[in-house]
């Protein structure tokens, strides 16, 4: 990515986190994290990331949450930063995290599994 689009793809998910952290933050809706934002290299796509914290169901409703607002978020970036155009917003569900804390519990059980055999009087 160039400079510019760096530089605009952080502006929108520091709004984008704004809106979401003011706008969204009904009890039935889990905790939503902006966690990246890619802008197209002419600026009029804004792929933003989310995390959210919560079970599958809230997952879900989250993001549909976010899908039905998508257009006023848009407006809400629109109006705080000064583009030529404003960008389509598309959002998507971030799972690394939850990927991360999979790869983890595996490597801590290989652990406990080898520190088992390992005490054990051969």
């Amino acid at each position: 990515m160039s400079l510019r689009t760096d530089r605009v793809a952080s502006l929108v998910k520091e709004e984008a986190g704004l809106f979401i952290s003011r706008e969204l933050n009904a009890p039935t809706l889990g905790l939503i994290t902006v966690m990246d934002v890619f802008m197209t290299p002419d600026l009029k796509i804004a792929k933003i990331y989310v995390s959210i914290l919560g079970t599958p169901e809230v997952k879900k409703a989250s993001m549909e949450s976010l899908e039905d607002r998508k257009g006023e978020l848009r407006s809400f970036i629109g109006s705080h930063l000064r583009l030529k155009f404003t960008p389509s917003i598309q959002i998507y569900l971030d799972e690394t995290m939850e990927r991360v804390d999979k790869i983890n519990r595996l490597i801590q059980q290989i652990h406990k599994d080898d520190g088992s055999k390992s005490e054990q009087p051969q």
